[in-house]
């Protein structure tokens, strides 16, 4: 399995993210935060010396994850808007970003979340987003899926807490209605059951066949409490399934990687301390 980390989680240095990595065995780095810029705003030189330095370790960057589109109102923001464009135009950064670093997967975010996008038998007039909202998401994500197949880059849209495609279902059910091979799931188990999803089996079938990126991280949800508890992979209530995602993903011959989102800080630590007290675990599940 292709193993990795989100790499800020450990340190924005990437010279000490990435030596911490390959002391582990870990080879694929997902950047998201690189020194003091978000993936995607640095200069050219920044972004040779990414690459220079991926190189020296003998990594493959797997994700470049921004966080394009990232809680911006799906009924109320238009492709005209300041903030779409904005946005769009980072999305453009950031594949200029993944041509000059060599890989060709960017994550981007699909909104912000309605909790009931259709409703029925009356549910419509109260419940429900009058059945508008879905087809006007899609609208919205149309020209990001375009300006991917522009320029021959995979966009990996994750399963994010408060975002559209916010389950296994609504993930394949985007891809299948945007009709793009661009397009594949990011997935975030940890995030769905904060969702009220069924990691496994149910919401991995719906997203094995369009699967392009995998994110670990352990939690303890109290939904209805409005709460949730980072911990260490193995220890929350992802535990139950850790084993048979790994053992399906192996199975299946998924070939992305899969990355440890180091989300877990002990206390009166730092998040670095939290990847040397799950990282064994990691590669016991996943190696």
């Amino acid at each position: 399995m292709k193993l990795g980390v989100i790499t800020d989680g450990i340190s924005k240095d990437l010279d000490e993210a990435l030596r911490i990595m390959k002391a582990d065995g870990l080879e694929y780095p997902e950047l998201q935060w690189v020194w003091d810029k978000e993936i995607g705003d640095h200069t050219i030189e920044e972004l040779n010396h990414i690459k220079k330095l991926v190189d020296q370790y003998g990594m493959k960057i797997s994700v470049l994850s921004r966080h394009l589109f990232m809680g911006l109102p799906t009924m109320t923001t238009e492709r005209d808007s300041s903030q779409y464009k904005e946005q769009y135009h980072q999305l453009l950064q950031t594949i200029k970003a993944a041509h000059v670093l060599k890989t060709d997967k960017i994550r981007a975010m699909t909104f912000s979340k309605i909790q009931n996008i259709w409703g029925y038998d009356g549910a419509d007039s109260d419940m429900a987003a009058d059945n508008k909202a879905w087809g006007h998401f899609l609208h919205l994500y149309e020209p990001i899926v375009q300006a991917a197949e522009d320029n021959g880059i995979t966009i990996v849209m994750e399963t994010a807490v408060n975002a559209m495609a916010y389950s296994g279902y609504l993930a394949k059910k985007m891809i299948k209605d945007l009709g793009s091979n661009r397009l594949k799931v990011l997935w975030d188990p940890g995030n769905t059951i904060c969702n009220g999803d069924i990691p496994f089996p149910e919401a991995y079938e719906e997203i094995k066949d369009v699967l392009g990126h995998v994110h670990i991280k352990d939690l303890k949800v109290k939904p209805h409490h409005g709460k949730v508890r980072s911990c260490p992979v193995g220890t929350g209530d992802m535990a139950q399934y850790w084993e048979s995602i790994a053992e399906a993903l192996k199975k299946d011959q998924y070939e992305g990687a899969i990355s440890m989102e180091l989300m877990y800080r002990p206390k009166g630590k730092d998040f670095k301390a939290g990847y040397f007290e799950q990282v064994a675990k990691f590669k016991e599940i996943f190696g």
